[in-house]
């Protein structure tokens, strides 16, 4: 009985995260159950939506009931939205559900950030408390601790999900979904729950309603993204990072400038493997249950120029962006200056999304300029129509280069340790100590190499082994997995690591 608590209960040193054997314990009960129930929707869904309850409840502990909260809040707005014909009463109610849920994800994820600027500028001594702590503990008689906020796990993706959800009732894009349960469902699919990719409701939401089918085509596919994930994960993320990224990034001037430069490229590797390896195993898992989430990466490291890099890279991120937060503040309807300061603001609040420091507001400026120096570019640019191989190494050379160059402030836990990231690059490069570094990293370097290399590989050539992998007999697929899983784990000597993007 108390290991059987155990299991049940929340620990915050044991989520139930895609890299732990208990996700797949958990996952192969989920599926023997569905196995049941699949054919019939609204139970499907009610099924779903309490074990997606559950998930949430293992990752974020009592925090489950903000989820809760936010799915009732949203299903009832969006009733009311859609039942009004008074455009401005329609609006008002729209207004109403982004307040509720940018007032939730800002009190949870932005206190901070307020609180300690708002006391640098005025010089006052104002402290963030957890009300919702406080009330937890006058209601029901706990103990949590109420001078601390804790941000909950996937707190952004599904606050987005569920503003997506009124805003394409307020359009008219979808209909208002049968009942709470789907909607809960929808919300909170744990598959791409904490991590994404960001689903749209009107992309998601008639999936509820149809038949499950999963093709032989489709399995494979399934199964050789969720392959894929892992080695991501498991085989190049958290081993680059143990070994090199954390150590450097932790304290860059104890390190020469040659190692804080490989520290650097070597985390543009790992925030890829390791956030597209969280998408991967998503879209796999989903998949084998019947549904479809979208691509949230197409190959970004092959990118031309920083708009071609931002149509590949957390597509369900920047497509969210572009549609609920450019457009509306005008796109490019009215003039360049106007369209640049769009722009602009848009980049600033996805840096600003990403995480509650004023690092993640210089990246997002960084990404901002460096979008508009490229409109400006393009106008006069001698290379303009131009696809030979020298050109297009070179556009992504300087692409690769910039987007890893404003990753100092995306991964660094300070201004001040960003500041000496750079200072070391600049001034205590010491290249006499070149070869013994490389020497002394020769393992980290030759696994960084092999990821880029297959990552630069072409798609066709990527498309023959995913291929040959599908269309292969079940018994060589379940071969292949069973050494695939085991390789991966022999290189998992240390902790397993939280994905990245979980903080967000």
């Amino acid at each position: 009985m108390d290991k059987l608590i155990d299991i049940l209960s929340f620990s915050l040193e044991y989520p139930l995260i895609f890299t732990r054997f208990y996700f797949w314990a958990f996952f192969a009960v989920v599926m023997a159950g569905y196995s049941v129930i699949y054919k019939k929707k609204t139970p499907r869904n009610a099924y779903l939506f309490i074990l997606s309850l559950f998930f949430y409840y293992k990752s974020s502990g009592y925090y489950y009931s903000l989820l809760i909260f936010s799915t009732v809040t949203d299903f009832y707005i969006g009733k009311i939205i859609y039942a009004l014909d008074n455009k401005l009463k329609r609006k008002l109610f729209l207004i109403l559900s982004v307040f509720i849920n940018l007032s939730v994800l800002s009190y949870f994820k932005y206190s901070y950030f307020f609180i300690d600027n708002f006391n640098y500028l005025f010089n006052t001594d104002f402290h963030a408390v957890n009300y919702f702590n406080l009330w937890a503990n006058q209601f029901a008689g706990g103990d949590f601790d109420i001078d601390k906020i804790i941000l909950p796990v996937g707190i952004s993706f599904f606050t987005f999900q569920t503003i997506s959800y009124t805003v394409d009732i307020y359009r008219r894009k979808i209909e208002p979904v049968k009942n709470i349960f789907d909607f809960g469902f929808y919300v909170s699919f744990f598959p791409q729950l904490v991590a994404g990719p960001i689903v749209r409701a009107s992309e998601f939401i008639p999936q509820l309603y149809k038949e499950y089918k999963v093709s032989r085509y489709e399995f494979g596919f399934a199964v050789f993204m969720i392959m894929n994930g892992l080695i991501k994960k498991l085989f190049i993320s958290d081993y680059i990072a143990v070994n090199l990224i954390d150590r450097v990034f932790s304290n860059p001037m104890t390190y020469s400038g040659f190692e804080n430069l490989i520290a650097l490229y070597a985390y543009s590797m790992q925030v890829y493997a390791d956030f597209s390896g969280y998408t991967d195993i998503a879209i796999g898992v989903a998949l084998l249950m019947g549904f479809r989430l979208p691509v949230n990466f197409n190959s970004p490291y092959k990118a031309l120029h920083l708009g071609d890099f931002w149509r590949r890279w957390h597509i369900s991120l920047s497509t969210w962006l572009k549609d609920y937060l450019y457009i509306p503040l005008g796109g490019n309807r009215h003039g360049e200056f106007r369209t640049n300061i769009n722009l602009m603001i848009t980049m600033l609040l996805g840096g600003l999304w990403h995480g509650a420091s004023w690092q993640f507001v210089i990246w997002g400026g960084l990404n901002g300029i460096g979008l508009l120096v490229y409109k400006q570019w393009r106008k006069i640019s001698p290379f303009r129509g131009n696809h030979s191989w020298p050109v297009r190494f070179y556009a992504i050379f300087l692409t690769f280069n910039f987007i890893t160059f404003t990753r100092i402030w995306f991964r660094s836990e300070t201004m001040a340790k960003a500041n000496q990231m750079i200072n070391q690059i600049v001034f205590a490069f010491d290249s006499s100590k070149i070869i013994e570094i490389i020497i002394a990293y020769k393992n980290i370097l030759g696994l960084l190499i092999f990821a880029f290399v297959i990552h630069w590989l072409s798609v066709s050539f990527k498309d023959k082994y995913k291929n040959m992998f599908i269309e292969s007999p079940y018994w060589l697929m379940g071969l292949i997995v069973v050494i695939i899983v085991f390789v991966i784990y022999q290189f998992q000597t240390f902790d397993l690591q939280p994905f990245i993007y979980f903080q967000f």
